[in-house]
């Protein structure tokens, strides 16, 4: 991230596969995550519908603050702990969307704001696998009649 105040930033976990046709230059930003350099997330959006991937923007928000002045460092801490509350979450890339540097008697904080995002080549962001379609079981004869 070149500057901290940058907004739009896109995040991308290491080893997501990403479409063929799509040229992304990125730098190392925390151990597992990498920051888009060349594009910016409306580029990277149109560069992925283009292949006919899918590049899903995931509900809900998430905000960290964390103590420190307008620098790269306070940002990786930052994004470190907005990563940190989506423990669990399945998502593979995690957009920068608002980053706001401000005192509080005379102490520097910041700020950040981001949203989870997805990407990947199917329509359906759950996987067709796990998806099972629950029908009630019919009568056989064999067995009590089950009314629904």
């Amino acid at each position: 991230m070149p500057e901290a105040n940058q907004t739009r930033a896109v995040f991308i976990r290491e080893d997501t596969p990403l479409p063929t046709t799509l040229s992304v230059e990125s730098d190392a930003f925390l151990p597992g995550w990498r920051v888009v350099k060349n594009l910016d997330r409306q580029a990277l959006t149109r560069e992925i519908e283009s292949a006919n991937w899918n590049f899903f923007y995931l509900a809900g928000e998430t905000k960290a603050i964390v103590l420190g002045r307008d620098r790269l460092g306070t940002v990786r801490r930052a994004v470190k702990c907005v990563l940190a509350k989506q423990e669990g979450r399945k998502f593979n890339s995690l957009e920068i969307t608002k980053v706001v540097s401000k005192r509080f008697l005379g102490f520097p904080f910041m700020t950040v704001v981001a949203h989870s995002r997805h990407i990947q080549k199917d329509i359906g962001l759950v996987p067709a696998k796990d998806f099972v379609l629950r029908t009630p079981a019919t009568s056989s004869g064999d067995g009590p009649d089950l009314k629904f």
